[in-house]
């Protein structure tokens, strides 16, 4: 049964509508198509132009612009999007104002595109940048002071002596084997004793004339003060005992080698900084080694040194062997202290270098070895252990000045501070003046 109004007709047929899918009849939908028998009264549409007397005298049977049903009696157009095949303005598809060949992108006389704006872009690009580097270098950061071992609390040191000018810091080498395992151990020569002592101390003096590096050596003889007991909170009275200055840090740890060292010179120590043997023998690695020139070749099988004089460069087992040695020397601890000092200053030298501060793959490996093994006070911050590292830089470079604590002589077996020049070069340390004590 027809349901068209008078005057249309099923045409299930369908126009084709341009070029592709475009003009694709939907499928399911029937078209309905008016058929015209005579010519257009005034004021209609014959589908094709302006209405009235001014459209074209098209004849009869000029089928108007179809329109599409649903399915459920609903035209396209109520309702819905209408679709536009282009005939009602005389547009074809192809032609000029469209699309694709001959459209505007191809026309004649169009305006040329703008040239880019170089300014803008480099602009832009160097914001991007800046705001890159910023995150990363905060990030980086607070990443590497999370992991600083903030472990030793000088609060506990009494009977302190007064802050001097500058910066003092206590750098203690121990051979702990903290995280090393037995093979380990016998690859680095460490044995396998208990407990913790210290091989190397010094103290480093940072001001604004000039920084001081200052060995310790392990057999200097000290008095041990009153001190407060690091667990036990206990006060212990002073007895007048002498001992080496490396046995203080086995009886009662950082605190009393601190408060020991204070009370011998009178030098106020600002912060600890303690490095195990596993943690510089991986610094070293990380760093890719260290060039050092030795002056002459020396052998020790205690711990496991062998070399040969003129410049190389150390891994982390050769390092450790190398500021280990003393019974190859006729000065013992002294010429030990001296080999620590040198191969300490070429390490700071090594780590700030661009080869390494710009390297990320060489700078991350280096500060996670670092700050995974040191052991810092309480107070130490990132900004005091970067100072601490470019000022033994600075030392190496010949902008301080590196010496033994002057000594006098020995007695049973220690050796015995110069004390007229301790005094004078603690003196100086402490009103941040250049340095005119020469040590042993």
């Amino acid at each position: 049964m027809n349901d068209w109004p008078e005057g249309w007709s099923d045409d299930n047929r369908g126009p084709r509508y341009g070029r592709g899918s475009a003009g694709a009849r939907p499928e399911g939908a029937r078209v309905m198509r008016q058929v015209r028998r005579g010519p257009v009264p005034p004021g209609q549409h014959s589908g094709y132009g302006t209405p009235g007397p001014s459209a074209p005298p098209y004849g009869s049977g000029v089928p108007q612009q179809p329109s599409y049903v649903d399915g459920r009696g609903h035209e396209e157009g109520a309702g819905y999007d209408a679709y536009d095949s282009g005939y009602n303005t005389g547009q074809v598809y192809g032609s000029p104002g469209g699309r694709g060949p001959g459209g505007p992108e191809d026309a004649p006389g169009r305006a040329p595109r703008p040239a880019p704006n170089w300014r803008r872009r480099i602009k832009w690009t160097a914001i991007t940048l800046a705001t890159v580097l910023v995150v990363t270098s905060v990030a980086t950061y607070f990443w590497a002071d999370s992991k600083l071992r903030r472990e030793v609390d000088l609060s506990k040191v009494i009977d302190r002596p007064a802050a001097g000018d500058g910066t003092n810091y206590l750098i203690v080498g121990s051979d702990s084997r903290e995280g090393m395992s037995k093979e380990d151990e016998k690859k680095l020569h460490t044995g396998g004793a208990e407990g913790k002592r210290t091989d190397s101390m010094m103290i480093l003096h940072v001001g604004d004339n000039g920084d001081t590096l200052i060995s310790l050596p392990r057999d200097s003889d000290v008095v041990v003060p009153s001190y407060q007991g690091s667990t036990s909170g206990k006060v212990y009275p002073a007895q007048g005992r002498h001992a080496k200055l490396n046995a203080t840090y086995a009886e009662d740890g950082p605190t009393l080698l601190v408060r020991t060292i204070e009370a011998n010179t009178g030098l106020h120590i600002d912060h600890y900084v303690e490095i195990g043997f596993q943690g510089f023998a991986s610094i070293v690695d990380a760093v890719g080694g260290v060039e050092i020139d030795i002056d002459k070749g020396f052998k020790d099988k205690w711990s496991g040194a062998d070399f040969k004089a003129g410049k190389q460069t150390l891994n982390g087992q050769q390092a450790l062997a190398f500021v280990r040695t003393r019974h190859a020397f006729a000065a013992s601890d002294l010429q030990r202290t001296k080999n620590q000092q040198k191969f300490l200053a070429a390490l700071a030298h090594q780590v700030a270098t661009p080869s390494t501060v710009l390297n990320p793959f060489k700078l991350y490996p280096t500060m996670g070895a670092g700050l995974d093994s040191l052991i810092v006070d309480k107070d130490m911050g990132l900004w005091d252990l970067a100072s601490m590292f470019w000022a033994m830089k600075g030392v190496s470079g010949g902008d301080g000045t590196s010496m033994n604590m002057p000594i006098s002589g020995s007695s049973g077996g220690n050796l015995v501070w110069d004390k007229a020049k301790v005094k004078t070069l603690v003196n100086e340390l402490n009103n941040d003046q250049k340095v005119t004590v020469s040590g042993n």
